[in-house]
């Protein structure tokens, strides 16, 4: 029998990142989603395409050995596949792994085979498979937890590979940026074995590898998507081409660089090439993106552990620069009522309806006495202000 993975998400992260290697390693790959025309042209088609673009052209590869089961109606398939996996993987969104925990957890339960399942949490949120397993937990007999390690085993993962918007009726192919980055923790799986996938690189701490990549990519592509949009930018390449905006994001960068360097002991040199890497990239002409979609969901962006406040509360604990970041900040509050986006229209009402301090409060998570809480209060103040007198925030 081959080896057998369980990818929840059926979308572009999901087929044109996981799925593809995955696929590579050898893996059949059973999708699942509650999308019903996600799963049903991956259930009537036999295979789509993966173009990886990069400034030295495309490369094609087709993706086979798949299928697809909708969770919301085929409940008890899921819990099966589960049971008979090796690997369980996601790519949903860190809002809806809370959703997907139960059935998780019901095939995790029935499970008996010799070796635990790896479970794998594929978003761009720290902790995620953590956050995972706790849902999972939850919905998990207590007594049955103490054997848990037993069926199941749960590793942090740090994913980094840029998915633009997709050419139109694409269908289920993805155009995404060659480069990538897959780095997984190793040391829950102990003497069993972490899976075999050559792309992955195991690491045995994996938490400088999470906040480089969300401190520096998710970072800098925020920043020039808000401030892009505030330029009247249609894209981020567009707005990276600006002399203006790239300097802002150069120096949001050195301040989150100051960070990594001083927390994590990465070498400065180490750090800025990395630096150089992702403008570079961010700024590709060949990944058209709109600033509309890099820009959406502001709430999560704006929360506590997230790219902007993430690194500036840690270098206000530190007593180092954050004024670079507080831009950001300010600029991700002017991006409210935006078409298809619900969190712009969330952060539109809770700026409306709350003080300065209780607004900063509700979107940032950071506690009054925070050495940054005061910075990020006056940003939300002068936005605010804006908003009362124009009645809509500056764009």
């Amino acid at each position: 029998m081959g080896m057998k993975a369980v990818h929840f998400g059926g979308g572009n992260i999901g087929r044109g990142f996981v799925a593809e290697f995955l696929h590579t390693a050898g893996y059949e790959v059973v999708f699942v989603d509650v999308m019903d025309k996600i799963i049903n042209e991956l259930q009537n088609t036999k295979s789509y395409q993966v173009t990886e673009v990069s400034e030295e052209g495309e490369t094609t590869k087709t993706i086979t050995n798949y299928r697809a089961i909708n969770s919301k109606t085929h409940e008890q398939d899921v819990i099966q596949e589960i049971s008979t996996a090796d690997v369980v993987t996601c790519a949903v969104g860190p809002n809806i792994l809370k959703f997907i925990a139960p059935v998780i957890a019901k095939g995790i339960d029935i499970r008996s085979t010799p070796k635990p399942l790896a479970v794998i949490a594929c978003e761009n949120a720290i902790g995620a498979t953590d956050t995972l397993r706790g849902h999972i937990e939850s919905h998990t007999d207590s007594e049955r937890l103490k054997t848990m390690g037993e069926r199941a085993q749960y590793a942090n993962s740090a994913i980094d590979r840029i998915v633009p918007a997709q050419p139109p009726n694409s269908g289920l192919n993805v155009r995404i940026e060659k480069f990538y980055e897959w780095a997984v923790e190793k040391t829950p799986f102990g003497s069993v074995g972490h899976p075999d996938i050559p792309a992955i690189h195991w690491v045995d701490n994996l938490e400088p590898y999470i906040e480089r990549k969300l401190f520096t990519v998710n970072t800098s592509h925020a920043t020039a998507a808000y401030y892009g949009r505030y330029a009247g930018k249609k894209t981020i390449a567009e707005a990276m081409q600006d002399s203006y905006i790239r300097g802002v994001v150069r120096d949001v960068l050195k301040e989150t660089a100051s960070l990594i360097v001083d927390k994590h002991g990465i070498d400065a040199q180490e750090q800025q090439d990395y630096v150089d890497t992702i403008v570079a990239r961010i700024s590709n002409p060949y990944l058209e993106d709109s600033v509309e979609r890099v820009g959406r969901a502001p709430v999560r962006k704006l929360s506590r552990k997230e790219r902007f406040i993430g690194p500036a509360s840690q270098l206000a604990e530190r007593g180092m620069k954050y004024d670079a970041l507080l831009g950001s900040v300010e600029m991700a509050l002017r991006f409210q009522n935006v078409p298809d986006d619900q969190e712009s229209v969330e952060l539109a009402t809770i700026l409306k309806e709350n003080s300065p301090a209780d607004a900063t409060v509700q979107l940032t998570g950071l506690e009054r006495t925070h050495p940054l809480f005061a910075a990020v209060v006056k940003v939300v103040d002068q936005v605010q202000s804006e908003a009362k007198e124009t009645g809509q925030p500056r764009i």
